[in-house]
């Protein structure tokens, strides 16, 4: 099955250079392109896309606030949010990810690594790798709205392995690294992340890391 993917860049040379590449894979089609924010809510609409690369820093509507507005829109459910940034931890960055977006490359990205990463995010897992993450805890995370009094009305409905699972997944660790950490298959901690984002209604893994934030699950300067 193709997939559909739209590309929201201000700059004219960068969106016809992600066209180029993403219409290279057999498995890939741009169904549009937006310079701004207000063009990207409405296209993501009209072509149905399946991920929108979004960049952050658009004219009329930056690409946080697209990206609030399309999850927040029930009729663009399936769609995946992919954040492009002009550096890989931007100080926008956790913001998206709280608005639903899927995870965030930066623009500088080798052309395998983002093809890979639309396959990624299409399929509804997360592009977060554990440099991303450390970033998003350092640099981001220390925030006084974090509220870890809600943590046990949030966790109550996972058992104590889920609640580990949520942790390592919070520390950037793959299935397969969850798997060796815990000594079980890669397919039952694959299941247990499935079934915590199932009881947390979480859309993929980013969504995982921002809950256990949150709650208090997994605190800054927590190791892995």
């Amino acid at each position: 099955m193709t997939i559909r993917v739209l590309l929201a860049d201000d700059q004219t040379l960068i969106r016809r250079g992600f066209r180029v590449l993403v219409d290279s894979a057999p498995d890939l089609e741009v169904v549009g392109e937006a310079a701004n924010g207000r063009e990207a809510v409405e296209l993501a609409r009209s072509c149905r896309a399946d991920v929108i690369l979004m960049d952050i820093r658009m004219p009329e509507l930056d690409g946080l606030a697209a990206t609030r507005e399309i999850m927040a829109d029930d009729g663009l459910a399936g769609v995946r949010v992919l954040i492009l940034t002009t550096f890989e931890i931007d100080e926008y960055v956790f913001e998206a990810l709280r608005a639903g977006a899927s995870g965030f490359l930066g623009k500088s990205v080798e052309p395998a690594e983002l093809i890979d990463a639309i396959r990624t995010v299409a399929s509804g897992d997360a592009l977060l790798s554990p440099k991303a993450v450390k970033g998003l805890i350092d640099r981001f995370l220390a925030q006084p709205e974090l509220d870890q009094a809600a943590a046990p009305a949030v966790l109550a409905a996972l058992t104590e392995r889920e609640r580990e699972v949520v942790g390592l997944v919070a520390t950037g660790l793959s299935n397969d690294e969850i798997a060796e950490r815990l000594v079980v298959a890669p397919m039952t901690a694959k299941t247990h992340v499935n079934r915590a984002m199932m009881k947390l209604g979480a859309r993929d893994r980013a969504q995982l890391v921002v809950i256990a934030y949150q709650s208090g699950l997994v605190r800054v300067g927590d190791s892995s």
